[in-house]
C-alpha cells in the first residue's frame, strides 16, 4: 500500500469574490465543485495595471462576469491556459468576447500514450482540446508579459500533454509558481490515459523538484509552500503506488478492477473510474520498463502478468 499523503483541504474563498493572495495576484474560484475539481476551478488575475488571467474556468456566465468585475476597469490583455481540460477553458470564448485579450498556451498536440482511445468519459482525460491554437504558442522557457507582470512557461506534461506551469517574474521575496493541475495540495492529480502519461508525469515532478519556488497557487484548492518538497513527496507516493500495483499483480491480480479493489480500499465509488485510469497509467509505465506483459493491447480488462 502506498503511503498516505498529508493533504491540505482548507481554503478561504467566496464564490464570485476575488481574494488577493499575494501582491499583484488575486484568485477567483469557479462554482463548479466536484470530486475532481474540489471547491472549483481556480482563476488567477496577475498584475496591477494591465492584467493577465490564468485559466478562465468553466462555461459559467457568473464566473466570467466576476473576472471582469475583479479587473475593476483595468485591461485584461492576456489569457494564459495551463491545459485544455474543459473545466479550465470552456469559459474562454466568453471572456475573449468581453476583453479582446490575446491567448497564450501550449496549443495543439498529439498523443504519445499507447493506451487505446476511450469511448467515453473517465476522470477528466477525455475532455481535452487537442487542436486549440493560441495567439501565443508557449514552449519550455518561453516568456510572456504585460505592463507590470511577466511569466515563464514550464512544460509539465503528464496530466495532459499540453500542460504548462507558470513561474511569475519575481516582484518581492516570494517566487510564485502556478502549477495548474500538475501538483495540488488537496489531492493527487488524475493521470488518465491516453491524454495522461505516467512517465511524463514523473519526469515533470522531477523538473519541479529542481526549482526554488517558495509558494504555489494550483488549479484547484488552496496555496501551498515549498513546492519542490511537495513535488518530491508526490513523486515518492507515485513510486510506492507503482510498487503496490506490481506487488498486486505478483500476488495474482490480473486486471485493473482487481488491483483497484486491493489497493484503494474504502474509495468513494465516484472516484473508482479515476483510480482505474491511474492504475492503467502506472501499468503503461511498467510495460514500457518491461516489468509486466500483456497478451494484446493494454486495457482495463487485459490479462496482466509480472515478468
Amino acid at each position: 500500500m502506498a503511503e498516505t499523503l498529508m493533504f491540505k483541504t482548507t481554503m478561504e474563498f467566496e464564490y464570485g469574490v476575488p481574494r488577493e493572495i499575494a501582491p499583484g495576484v488575486s484568485r477567483l474560484v469557479a462554482n463548479n465543485p466536484s470530486p475532481f475539481t474540489f471547491k472549483g476551478t481556480n482563476t488567477y488575475l496577475i498584475g496591477t495595471k494591465s492584467l493577465a488571467v490564468i485559466d478562465p474556468g468553466p462555461l459559467d456566465s457568473a464566473h466570467c462576469a466576476a473576472i471582469v468585475r475583479a479587473a475593476g476597469g483595468r485591461p485584461i490583455t492576456h489569457i494564459l491556459i495551463t491545459h485544455t481540460h474543459r473545466d479550465h477553458v470552456d469559459g474562454l470564448p466568453a471572456l475573449l468576447a468581453m476583453t479582446g485579450a490575446k491567448t497564450a498556451g501550449y496549443g495543439a498536440y498529439e498523443l504519445t500514450s499507447t493506451v487505446a482511445e476511450r469511448g467515453g468519459p473517465g476522470g477528466e482525460g477525455s475532455h481535452t482540446d487537442r487542436t486549440w491554437k493560441p495567439d501565443i504558442q508557449l514552449r519550455e522557457g518561453d516568456t510572456v508579459g504585460g505592463e507590470d507582470w511577466g511569466v515563464t512557461a514550464i512544460h509539465t506534461p503528464g496530466h495532459t500533454p499540453d500542460h504548462l506551469s507558470f513561474a511569475l517574474r519575481p516582484t518581492g521575496t516570494d517566487r510564485i509558481l502556478f502549477p495548474g493541475d500538475h501538483v495540488m495540495a488537496w489531492n493527487t492529480s488524475v493521470v488518465a490515459p491516453p491524454e495522461g502519461r505516467m512517465a511524463d508525469y514523473l519526469a515533470s515532478l522531477e523538473k519541479l523538484m529542481a526549482r526554488d519556488d517558495t509558494i504555489a497557487f494550483p488549479g484547484h484548492g488552496g496555496q501551498y509552500e515549498t513546492p519542490a518538497r511537495v513535488a518530491k513527496a508526490y513523486l515518492i507516493h507515485r513510486r510506492m503506488r507503482d510498487t503496490a500495483i506490481l506487488d498486486s499483480i505478483k500476488a495474482g491480480a490480473s486486471a485493473v478492477p482487481e488491483i483497484v479493489a486491493r489497493i484503494y480500499k474504502g474509495l468513494d465509488p465516484r472516484l473508482v473510474p479515476a483510480a482505474s485510469m491511474s492504475v492503467l497509467a502506472h501499468l503503461e509505465h511498467q510495460l514500457e520498463r518491461g516489468l509486466i506483459s500483456v497478451p494484446g493491447p493494454l486495457s482495463q480488462t487485459c490479462d496482466l502478468a509480472a515478468v
